[in-house]
Parts: structure tokens; C-alpha cells; sequence
């Protein structure tokens, strides 16, 4: 018996202290194992328990018992203590180890940074990849654009064409119908229109319609016209613009071709009859033409009498034009 208690005495202090030093060990890696140290620790402690209570021993002296609990120097611990600590370890809520956990390695500091920057260059790749996509996006967007634009630039080709072919047409209309419904002479013909337009306004409707405002160059010419115009405007008389003007000096008049006028009709008032009184003066609504120096710089003709008379070449009046036959 006395051999048995000398066992005993030897063997625990060794069991309990070995048992402390793997708990210790224990909780430093809590965080890491769970459960599975927990439930280690508690069978541990349970057959020291039991091999205490068969050899009838007491608990080994220190600051701390095997299962954790603080004692002070020279207590024992009783059953009902053991089995105390024994229902707080089979409690089903554990709670977490106030221990830090462990320091993180040189190697896992690289294998993290390594891990992040593999998922900046993944990051990468895929701004690349939408990036490809974008750009391959705006070469056909640009492609698309240049065919457009050359399509527009030949619409705008086909349009211009379409439009000189309607002026041609146009022109020629004009020239036909001037010489179907006018009057011709040699290898003109005159019309009459009895539109009300401003000089310039007049000459480019004629132009539009292939012609220009009547340039009479000759008597014979301008008789043909004065004939016309009587008969199309009887009994009124209406003045009718000519093309003939002196807007670029003053008493030089031109045409509207830009040749000079070497024929002229102006109006002039009839000289009284020799035996005729002072009665016979002329009417000062008739005075002798052109009188109205630099303020009337175009002509136009009386469709009466055929005469010239100088007007102010905003005035609107009806005009005649001339096309070549």
C-alpha cells in the first residue's frame, strides 16, 4: 500500500503537469482547431479525475488546478469543486478564447500580397478585354461614319446634278415659251410679264428662266418691241424695265451684258408749233428724259409711245425679257 501511495505520487504530479502544459498549448491554437481541442481537453480532464479519485490523492500545489480554476497556496480541490468545473466544461456554450491569435509569417504576408496583386492583374485583364471591345466598337462606328459620309457626299453630288438639270430645263422652258408666246425677231424673241419687280429682282427672274431684261440694240428692234407692248397693254400705258442703266457712272449706260448702249429713245417733249402761243409750253409732268441724274439709274419704256425713261430702279414695275433663238 505504501508502495502503491509512492507510485501514486510520482506518476500524477507528472500526469497533471504534462496535462497543463498540452492545455497551454491548447488554447494558443483555439482559434484555430475549435471544437475539436475543446472537447480533447475535456476528456483529459475527466480521466485524471477519476485516476485521482482511485488512488485517493490530493490535487497538485500551484497557481492554477488542471482545469484552469485560480487556488491559493495549499488548497485542495474537493469533489463537488470537480465536478462543478466538470458540468462548466460539458455546458453547450462555449465561449471564444480571449487569447490573441497567432502572428501572421513573412510567408503568409507575401502569399497575401501575391493573392492581391493576382486579382489586380485579373482586374486588369478585364478592363483590357472591354477596352479591346470599345475600340473594336468605335472602328466599326468610324467605319460606318466614312461610308455615310461618302454616301451623303454622292447624294449631295446626285442632288447638285439634279439641280443644274432642272436650271438647264428651266432655262430652256423659258426660252421656248418666250418665243412660243412673245415675239420674235432675227434670233431673239421677247416677253412680256406682267409681274411687278424691282430692276434687279426682274433681271434675275429672265436670267432663271434662260434669258435676260430686253436689250433693244437697233430701231428695227425697238420698234418690234414698242409694237408688242402696245398691243399687249392697250389702252394703258405702263412703263416696262429694259435691262439698260447707268448705275456704274452717271450718263454711261449699259446693258445688261455689260455691252454699251449705242441706241437711244428718250422721251422728249414735242417742239411747239411755230405759230403756236406762249400756251403751248410743255406739261411739266413730261419734262425731257433723263432728268433724274444720280437718283434714277434704270430705264424703262413707255408701252405706249415706246419712249425711255429714267426711273429709280426699286421702283416695281412690269418688265419684258429677251431670249436667244
Amino acid at each position: 500500500m505504501q508502495a502503491a501511495w509512492l507510485l501514486g505520487a510520482l506518476v500524477v504530479p507528472q500526469l497533471l503537469s504534462f496535462s497543463h502544459g498540452a492545455r497551454g498549448a491548447e488554447r494558443e491554437w483555439e482559434g484555430v482547431w475549435g471544437g475539436a481541442q475543446e472537447e480533447e481537453r475535456e476528456r483529459e480532464a475527466l480521466m485524471l479525475k477519476h485516476l485521482q479519485e482511485a488512488l485517493g490523492l490530493p490535487a497538485p500545489r500551484g497557481d492554477e488546478n488542471p482545469q484552469g480554476t485560480p487556488t491559493g497556496e495549499g488548497a485542495r480541490v474537493t469533489e463537488n469543486d470537480a465536478q462543478g468545473e466538470e458540468e462548466g466544461e460539458e455546458e453547450p456554450t462555449r465561449t471564444p478564447s480571449s487569447r490573441p491569435s497567432p502572428s501572421p509569417t513573412p510567408e503568409d504576408t507575401v502569399t497575401y500580397i501575391l493573392g492581391r496583386l493576382a486579382g489586380l492583374d485579373a482586374g486588369l485583364h478585364q478592363v483590357h478585354v472591354r477596352l479591346h471591345a470599345l475600340d473594336t466598337r468605335v472602328a466599326e462606328l468610324t467605319r460606318g461614319l466614312r461610308q455615310l459620309r461618302e454616301v451623303a457626299g454622292d447624294t449631295r453630288d446626285a442632288l447638285q446634278t439634279l439641280q443644274e438639270a432642272q436650271s438647264r430645263a428651266e432655262r430652256e422652258h423659258g426660252r421656248l415659251e418666250g418665243c412660243l408666246k412673245g415675239v420674235r425677231l432675227g434670233h431673239k424673241c421677247f416677253l412680256l410679264s406682267r409681274d411687278f419687280e424691282a430692276q434687279a429682282a426682274a433681271q434675275a427672274r429672265c436670267t432663271a428662266r434662260g434669258g435676260n431684261l430686253a436689250q433693244p440694240a437697233d430701231r428695227q428692234q425697238m420698234e418690234v418691241l414698242t409694237r408688242y407692248l402696245r398691243s399687249a397693254l392697250a389702252p394703258y400705258n405702263w412703263p416696262v424695265w429694259l435691262g439698260v442703266h447707268d448705275r456704274r457712272a452717271e450718263g454711261l449706260y449699259l446693258f445688261e451684258n455689260g455691252q454699251r448702249v449705242s441706241f437711244f429713245a428718250w422721251h422728249r417733249v414735242p417742239s411747239p408749233e411755230p405759230r403756236a402761243g406762249p400756251s403751248a409750253a410743255p406739261h411739266p409732268l413730261s419734262p425731257n428724259q433723263p432728268n433724274g441724274g444720280a437718283l434714277e439709274n434704270c430705264v424703262a419704256q413707255a408701252s405706249d409711245d415706246g419712249s425711255w425713261w429714267d426711273h429709280e430702279c426699286e421702283r416695281r414695275l412690269y418688265y419684258v425679257c429677251e431670249f436667244p433663238f
